[in-house]
């Protein structure tokens, strides 16, 4: 495969966790200098080990050459260092979904970039007029939320700030349509569209589990059935991880000031005891070594 010309040429993504390095996988398979950017190597070395594995995957099933793969991981780089914006088009800032982690990563990016680049957030509820407001290129900042499985899913949800250009709306939204994606735009309110509507669903399937309204496979089972949805709320909250779930509700009960979007105190429990899904082995569900 050859570079899409109307792709970046180099392009970083901050946090190698779920999304970022999925994201991260995503440019590299489609011909992009990919840097991937994390605190520490063993985060890193992780990342890769999920990328690896992701394009392994594809290969097995046919759905992606051998030699594109290996090329995707030769473009794949993974460093400590922020230097390596310097020389990018696009960085994604990719990380846990608190305010004061992306704030400083946002200014450390700022700081580190091309005056020309744009930065953009994955974040899938935090404002992106106040991420853009931390930078001095708030014209050329904005949202860019990839969905989870990153190098399966079609959508992108694109969110301009206040002050986000045209410029940078119209190369952001041709950039992932020649990843392959549909992005589609939505406003800078909480939780924007895809999260305002889906963590009320997850949020009132804890609450009807809480209440013994139904067993957790029940519950899944009849919006599987009755709503056509591919996976119950539960078992795509334990997907999404529970904390990830409470942060965005937090998000939209203080964005929002609606008392309907307060976090159910079951999830809210299995957070303090650290049963955030998947990730850690337990969540609504169990999942003995990663199943």
């Amino acid at each position: 495969m050859t570079t899409i010309s109307n792709l970046p040429k180099a392009i970083a993504v901050i946090g190698a966790g779920q999304m970022g390095n999925g994201i991260a996988q995503t440019f590299a398979t489609c011909g992009v200098l990919t840097f991937m950017v994390d605190v520490q190597q063993e985060f890193l070395d992780k990342g890769l080990a999920s990328v690896h594995k992701s394009l392994g995957r594809f290969v097995e099933k046919g759905t992606l050459a051998a030699d594109i793969a290996a090329a995707a991981k030769a473009r794949l780089h993974a460093t400590t260092d922020m230097s390596c914006l310097g020389g990018v088009e696009l960085c994604v800032e990719a990380v846990t979904e608190r305010m004061e982690i992306k704030t400083k990563v946002f200014q450390d990016a700022d700081a580190a970039l091309p005056a020309a680049a744009i930065l953009a957030s994955n974040t899938s509820s935090i404002s992106i007029t106040v991420l853009a407001a931390k930078t001095k290129r708030a014209d050329r900042v904005i949202g860019m939320h990839f969905m989870n499985p990153v190098p399966l899913m079609k959508l992108v949800e694109v969110i301009r700030g206040n002050d986000t250009s045209d410029a940078t709306a119209a190369a952001v939204v041709g950039w992932s349509k020649s990843l392959g994606k549909i992005p589609v735009l939505a406003n800078d309110f909480p939780g924007f569209v895809a999260n305002r509507i889906l963590m009320p669903m997850i949020n009132e399937a804890a609450f009807a589990l809480m209440e013994g309204v139904a067993t957790r496979e029940a519950i899944d089972e009849i919006m599987k059935l009755g709503m056509n949805h591919p996976m119950g709320p539960l078992t795509l909250a334990d997907f999404i991880g529970l904390d990830t779930c409470v942060a965005i509700l937090g998000v939209l009960h203080e964005g929002l000031g609606d008392d309907k979007y307060r976090a159910c105190p079951l999830m809210r429990r299995l957070v303090n005891a650290g049963h955030v899904g998947r990730k850690s082995g337990k969540g609504f569900y169990d999942y003995p070594q990663g199943k």
